[in-house]
């Protein structure tokens, strides 16, 4: 079960405050009832929802979270690699992945055909949190912490956003960056004198790997996919 106005927002009807209206209005139906609080609970599998007359979610977008496993790129094609879309089969007609993890990168990747979601999910605007675990090659230094909290500029003069660093275990550390700059954390890590020998992505905003093993895919649930869209 779902709010009225959230599962319409989601639908890509119009923002959760015009629907309020719309909804306050009389413009909207659940199977063929006209409803009045946006607040009303819906089953949005079954019900039969309708905005000014027109039928809404007849073919709702799909949200699929995989654990991406080493060597597939992320992408719909690529000529010499084998892609994250082969693991899907025919589930992945239509879908593209949000956002990239390099070929040597595993874990949480979302797949969808929705466009709005994926937009704002990647825009630096809406700074969405990534949370990768690596592997290194030695362990930064304490006031790398530091470097990164503030702001750490690459070799090449690219500047990241704050981060958040954790030192695990000696070779072993999480980082937490609100951007996708081009292999990034692979590029911070590497200046602060600990360059990665294994990257996994633990989180995508709300989405975890929990339960999952790598090459694994899964629909989101309504409370995962509610969560994401909360977050903006």
């Amino acid at each position: 079960m779902q709010r009225l106005d959230k599962f319409l927002s989601q639908a890509g009807v119009a923002s959760r405050r015009e629907l309020g209206a719309m909804i306050r209005a009389g413009r909207v139906s659940v199977n063929g009832e006209v409803m009045r609080k946006p607040e009303t609970k819906v089953d949005e599998k079954t019900a039969q929802i309708s905005v000014d007359g027109v039928l809404v979610g007849a073919a709702r977008p799909r949200y699929i979270l995989m654990y991406k496993p080493l060597g597939y790129v992320c992408s719909t094609d690529d000529p010499r690699d084998p892609v994250v879309l082969d693991l899907l089969g025919e589930e992945g007609r239509g879908l593209f992945p949000v956002g990239r993890l390099d070929k040597m990168t595993e874990g949480a990747l979302l797949l969808t055909d929705d466009g709005q979601l994926a937009h704002n999910l990647t825009s630096p605007k809406k700074g969405v949190e990534k949370v990768y675990i690596a592997v290194c090659d030695g362990t930064p230094a304490d006031m790398a912490i530091e470097q990164f909290k503030t702001g750490l500029t690459l070799r090449d003069g690219t500047l990241c956003r704050p981060a958040k660093l954790e030192i695990l275990e000696p070779g072993k550390v999480r980082v937490t960056v609100h951007e996708g700059k081009y292999h990034q954390v692979r590029r911070m890590l590497a200046a602060v004198g600990a360059p990665v020998v294994t990257l996994l992505r633990e989180r995508f905003g709300p989405l975890t790997l929990k339960g999952m093993e790598p090459g694994q895919f899964r629909n989101l649930t309504n409370e995962e996919l509610a969560n994401l869209w909360d977050i903006f």
